[in-house]
């Protein structure tokens, strides 16, 4: 058991996958590659610089002597420094041309870009595997009547699929925002310390042409299609905010969600997967509480406060670049993506299991179903020869006094047979159970369903790569 602090979300919440990508070791070697990628455009537009020089950088690319880096980083107290030189020990062939003309920002910013954009592919493959799971839920209970509620009042009918797409829905409009700000990655390129270029404009002796070629062969390397066209010695920091915005995004959909599972499961009518061994309460054993969409509420809200920090931050920029951003951004642009990939772990984990119960689900709706019914109720009587007005002054008083038998007595709703004991309607019961089938309330849900995922849902399906929707949560 250590006696030093570790991040929960590491530790309980996120998968390997995603914290592999926010790891010192994918910066450090993204570094690397960015420096090869700068000697390599800095040759073919004709610098100094050999190709064995190059082939010596790329020996060493993924074999990083951290030890080294880390006793220089204690001497120079500056980190890009103390990995220049340690790279520049690996490579004494090629240590003159590592990092020629860039700046700090030139490795830490853009490889910062190329972790959220590999962050935002990894969150996009598990929100459409969420969106796979709740749309097979949505179409198998598709036609399944179940209680509206509206203020958590019992409203009209709809259904347990039909619920499933409001969920769906946010869920794409998330996957929309996600792909816009995707397809809108750029690189900072290689701007300089004050983004003029200046740097780069003197190693080519004043050709602007091949500064500005420069630029566009970074980007061309790292598997990018462009660059800021502008910069201060950063890249805007509103490109963080627009991410995080996306990240809250998914985060406030979620937690939708996980509310709505909590009250259907306290309702008993719809649960979140149990395990055989699974402990509820410590004290009350009976207990099956909805832990796991608890955890995505938590989680939820962390990311959706958690947002306002690169908001913040861009705000405050001053001039072409201040550090006030660094250790912010350090914190709060990596737990963003662990905490969302954690949300979506839990989310794939509990639309591949929910457990319904459809028994429990039709008590409710015949519990206040011969409220709803009334006017249905009504029109059948008149068409059976009965005086409208009068028959709806009997309805208004027979359901203040079934509301007060199961209010007040907690008894059944008896609206249905005082109706049929009152001759002035001219229904029977049979007549009566026939105006009552809750398939007659639940208006075009099924086909609103069916049409939804045929139309928005599997287009969205067919041509997305998806992520293994097995999860294997920590706890």
């Amino acid at each position: 058991m250590k006696n030093t602090y570790e991040n929960p979300l590491n530790t309980r919440y996120a998968s390997k996958e995603m914290q592999e990508l926010f790891s010192p070791d994918m910066k450090f070697k993204t570094w690397r590659r960015f420096w090869i990628a700068l000697a390599e455009a800095q040759k073919e537009l004709g610098l100094d610089i050999t190709d064995e020089q190059i082939e010596e950088l790329k020996k060493y690319k993924d074999d990083i002597n951290y030890q080294v880096a880390e006793q220089k980083e204690k001497e120079f107290r500056h980190d890009v420094m103390a990995h220049i030189h340690a790279y520049g020990e690996q490579c004494p062939n090629a240590k003159r041309i590592i990092h020629l003309g860039a700046t700090s920002c030139y490795v830490g910013d853009n490889t910062d870009i190329v972790i959220m954009t590999e962050g935002l592919k990894l969150i996009r493959k598990k929100l459409v595997t969420t969106i796979e799971k709740l749309a097979e839920f949505a179409l198998k209970y598709k036609d399944m009547p179940t209680l509206g509620f509206t203020h958590f009042q019992p409203a009209q009918l709809v259904t347990v699929g039909k619920r499933a797409c409001l969920w769906i829905q946010d869920l794409l409009i998330d996957l929309e925002d996600l792909d816009y700000v995707l397809s809108n990655m750029k690189l900072l390129g290689s701007k300089g310390t004050t983004g003029t270029q200046a740097s780069f404009l003197k190693l080519f002796e004043g050709d602007h042409e091949k500064v500005k070629k420069l630029d566009m062969l970074i980007p061309e390397k790292m598997g990018f299609k462009s660059v800021f066209a502008v910069s201060g010695q950063t890249y805007t920091r509103k490109l963080d905010s627009r991410v995080l915005n996306v990240l809250s995004g998914i985060a406030q959909s979620a937690y939708k969600f996980s509310n709505d599972l909590r009250l259907l499961q306290s309702l008993k009518e719809i649960e979140e997967p149990f395990e055989k061994k699974q402990i509820g309460s410590s004290a009350m054993a009976y207990k099956r509480n909805p832990v796991r969409s608890e955890r995505i509420s938590a989680l939820a809200r962390y990311v959706v406060v958690n947002a306002l920090n690169p908001a913040i931050t861009a705000s405050t920029q001053w001039f072409e670049r201040s550090l006030d951003d660094s250790a912010n951004r350090r914190i709060s642009i990596p737990e963003g993506f662990l905490a969302v990939d954690a949300i979506l772990n839990l989310y794939i984990n509990i639309a591949s299991g929910l457990v319904v119960y459809p028994k429990v689900i039709e008590k409710h709706v015949q519990a206040e179903l011969p409220f709803m019914a009334t006017e249905n109720i009504l029109m059948e009587a008149v068409k059976a020869g009965g005086d409208r007005q009068e028959l709806h002054e009997k309805i208004r008083v027979y359901s203040m006094e079934a509301a007060r038998e199961v209010k007040e007595k907690g008894n059944e709703n008896d609206l249905i047979e005082r109706i049929a004991k009152d001759e002035a309607f001219g229904l029977d019961i049979t007549k009566l159970n026939q105006v009552l089938d809750p398939k007659n309330y639940i208006g075009r849900s099924k086909e609103q369903v069916e049409e939804f995922i045929e139309f928005h849902v599997k287009p969205v399906l067919k041509n997305s790569e998806k992520a293994a929707s097995e999860i294997d949560l920590k706890v």
